[in-house]
């Protein structure tokens, strides 16, 4: 293509378009860095007032599962440490 030929506006529309999809993705890539910094300083913060993090984080991950699932699973866990003598 020329450089001297006039970008026809069909191209003009797509090229704004997708301009407009990748600025709105990377606004987002930013807000999730500012979540992700935000909730290292409440771990952080939560670690300084004496909680175990990894516990908090075990305690987090269970809340967002049904109840009927992590009943299944501290059964089968029991079962096991049963099995190897860990009781």
């Amino acid at each position: 293509m020329d450089d001297t030929q006039p970008v026809s506006d069909s191209y003009r529309v797509t090229a704004d378009e997708l301009r407009q999809f990748v600025e709105r993705y990377e606004r987002l890539e930013a807000e999730k860095k500012d979540i992700a910094d935000q909730q290292k300083e409440v771990m952080a913060e939560a670690k300084g007032r004496g909680y175990d993090t990894g516990v908090l984080r075990k305690v987090i991950a269970l809340r967002k599962r049904e109840p009927d699932d992590i009943a299944e699973e501290e059964a089968v866990l029991e079962l096991y440490k049963e099995a190897l003598g860990m009781r």
